[in-house]
């Protein structure tokens, strides 16, 4: 193959890689709109449908795509199995507080978690993949953790869900960057894998009033079906990009979700914020607003 054909498929990759990046923050930044209209049930009972109608839709998915071998291929690889369950035991976590985090009036502690999201995946990316930084992007991550230490200050506190959120989604965006397993494929598994969990919850623990969705109304049910494919459309881009992309670059892109979510929760839900709190945006904003600097004038 020749350097410039090398050159134009790296290329085309990286761009498909943004592309990808840019619809799956676009998703999740007006995601909480959607969780909105459950307000009223629990948040574990729409992971429970989360999970449920995922691995439906992407199982449609595969048959259509006729993915089958590479699913076969990926079932004998037991160490492969293995991570894909840490994957998806991190990938549960995420969701359960997104959910809660958004029906219990918290979406700006969910915006501030994946506003700080992108310093950790910098992080990870130093400690694993040895992606060095330069001295702007130490100072951001710097400032990051400042505004982070002003709110355990202020506040006597830590953000515990802000960080649960940046934490959890860090690390399962590693362990699918070294997997080698197709995003619909390695998709499709964690929501298999937690299939027989969601299952046992909705047969006998969850006692709500929506459970049975024969006495639900058409339009509660096809909510709660839509949740797959709220969940899966952006998991799936962001899978796809997380391939393709450093997770340095992959980091500039997820400015745009809580960028969404911190106008959707300031100006249309009409969350409070101590000044403790926007203190802390400060930093995070100067933080990210430095690092993009410095990646831009990297690249020109």
């Amino acid at each position: 193959m020749s350097t410039a054909t090398s050159d134009q498929l790296e290329a085309n990759s990286s761009r498909n890689g943004a592309l990808s990046a840019l619809s799956a923050y676009l998703l999740w930044g007006f995601a909480p709109i959607y969780f909105k209209l459950l307000n009223e049930i629990e948040p574990g009972e729409i992971l429970m449908h989360r999970v449920i109608w995922s691995a439906l839709f992407l199982l449609v998915m595969i048959v259509v795509m006729k993915k089958w071998s590479q699913l076969v291929t990926v079932f004998r690889q037991p160490k492969i199995l293995l991570l894909l369950s840490l994957s998806a035991s991190f990938l549960a976590v995420n969701w359960f507080l997104f959910i809660w985090a958004i029906n219990n009036n918290h979406l700006l502690d969910a915006s501030l978690g994946y506003y700080i999201n992108p310093l950790f995946n910098v992080v990870l990316g130093m400690i694993f993949f040895h992606e060095r930084l330069r001295r702007n992007q130490l100072i951001a991550v710097g400032l990051a953790l400042t505004g982070v230490l002003v709110q355990l200050v202020a506040l006597g506190t830590l953000p515990m869900i802000s960080l649960a959120l940046a934490t959890t989604f860090a690390i399962y965006g590693l362990i699918r960057k070294k997997l080698p397993v197709n995003s619909f494929i390695g998709l499709f598994i964690e929501s298999l894998l937690m299939l027989p969990i969601a299952l046992i919850y909705w047969f006998f623990f969850v006692e709500s009033s929506t459970s049975n969705m024969a006495l639900n109304s058409s339009s509660l049910n096809f909510t709660l079906i839509m949740a797959g494919l709220v969940t899966t459309a952006p998991l799936l881009l962001f899978t796809i990009a997380a391939k393709r992309l450093t997770l340095s670059s992959l980091g500039f892109f997820q400015y745009l979700g809580p960028s969404i979510m911190f106008l959707l929760a300031t100006f249309y839900y009409q969350e409070t914020m101590k000044s403790a709190e926007l203190i802390t945006f400060i930093f995070i904003w100067a933080a990210l607003a430095l690092y993009t600097l410095d990646s831009l004038r990297k690249r020109a």
